[in-house]
């Protein structure tokens, strides 16, 4: 199976608590997130909803966004979000989710 390096941020609710995270399997992580498989900050707050994702070629490169984006406000953040999904939809179904 080829991985697929991407950066996403999840929420529990529009404009709610934001967490960002990289991974090579996205759609495993997501499922991890929505059935709290992984105890710690995400599965804390529920975080369950994806609301933003961009994929990379390189894992390096995905390391290297994950991390501008920890580095970015809030108020950023959530432009991002609302600027590809003004509705803060859940895009779980879009990568693959049941």
């Amino acid at each position: 199976m080829r991985r697929q390096p991407a950066v996403y941020i999840v929420t529990n609710k529009p404009r709610g608590t934001l967490y960002i995270g990289m991974t090579g399997n996205l759609a495993h992580r997501m499922w991890q997130h929505r059935t709290h498989a992984v105890t710690g900050f995400t599965d804390r707050y529920n975080l369950t909803r994806l609301v933003w994702f961009e994929a990379h070629c390189e894992f390096s490169e995905a390391i290297r966004r994950e991390k501008a984006l920890k580095r970015w406000t809030r108020d950023w953040k959530i432009a991002l979000v609302e600027a590809n999904n003004p509705a803060w939809r859940d895009l779980w179904q879009e990568i693959g989710g049941a």
